[in-house]
Formats: structure tokens, C-alpha cells, sequence
């Protein structure tokens, strides 16, 4: 994967976990769960707006709007799941502000290049990639509707 097709935050978010040994980097991940940044009110009182991430074991939900031309993701996933929160959080605050076509420029094995493989299971780094899989799918959903 070219480095230089990254966004930057993505790009420095990877570089850091892999300059960690394994268990400094799922500390680094758990660090990024206490940083998952909170809804909206908007979405608060409307949980209907938001969709369910079938990839992810815990309950995971993601909404995304683009506002112009900038996307901004959110999401919700609950304490007690901290390694999915911690890919919520890097994902929520990786594509925040990004345009359009960066978001669709992040390679989709983009949770696979972090190194996690080692320090979570296959399923938690499947349910990463099933998040910015829906990301895409939605935002090609909003650019349509």
C-alpha cells in the first residue's frame, strides 16, 4: 500500500502502531477507544439514522454526512467492546474532513496494514474492514440520493 495515497491522519495513525511492539500497540488501540468521539445530538435522539455494522460481534453503528464536499463519520460502539471502539474512533477521526474522493482512495486492507493482526483476533480486524466497507457504501449512497 503507497503511504503517499493516505490521508495523513490515516497514514501517521499507522506509523505509529507499527513503530509499537504488540502489546503497545493494542494499548495504543484501547487509547483510541477512550477518544471515539461522542454523537451528535442529532444522532443521539435518533439512533434510527444510524446503521448497524453486521461485520462487527459488538454492536457497532456508523452514519455518515457530507457536508460540503467534506465527509464526517460517526459512531457508536459500546465500552465494553474497547478494541472496536478503538477502530470506530480511528476511523471516525481518520476520514473526519476528508473529501469524497480521499475516502474513496483509502485501500479497503487499510485495517489490515496496522499490525493488529497479531494483538486482536481475525474477527475484530474483519470488523474494521467491514466499517470503512460501509463507510464507501454509504457515501457512494449520499452522492446518489
Amino acid at each position: 500500500m503507497d503511504a503517499t495515497t493516505l490521508p495523513a491522519r490515516l497514514a501517521e495513525t499507522r506509523e505509529d502502531f507499527l513503530a509499537l511492539d504488540v502489546r503497545d500497540r493494542l494499548q495504543l488501540l484501547l487509547e483510541f477507544s477512550n477518544e471515539l468521539p461522542a454523537l451528535p445530538a442529532r444522532y443521539a435522539d435518533h439512533p434510527d439514522l444510524l446503521e448497524r455494522v453486521e461485520e462487527c460481534q459488538s454492536p457497532v453503528f456508523i452514519f455518515l454526512e457530507v457536508d460540503e464536499g467534506r465527509v464526517h463519520l460517526y459512531a457508536t460502539a459500546p465500552a465494553e467492546s474497547p478494541t472496536t471502539r478503538g477502530f470506530a474512533s480511528i476511523l471516525a477521526q481518520g476520514l473526519d474532513g476528508l473529501t469524497v474522493d480521499e475516502v474513496f482512495a483509502i485501500p479497503d486492507d487499510y485495517p489490515q496494514s496496522l499490525g493488529l493482526g497479531e494483538a486482536v483476533s481475525p474477527l475484530r480486524v474483519r470488523g474494521m474492514t467491514g466499517m470503512l466497507a460501509r463507510t464507501k457504501r454509504q457515501l457512494r449512497q449520499r452522492l446518489a440520493g
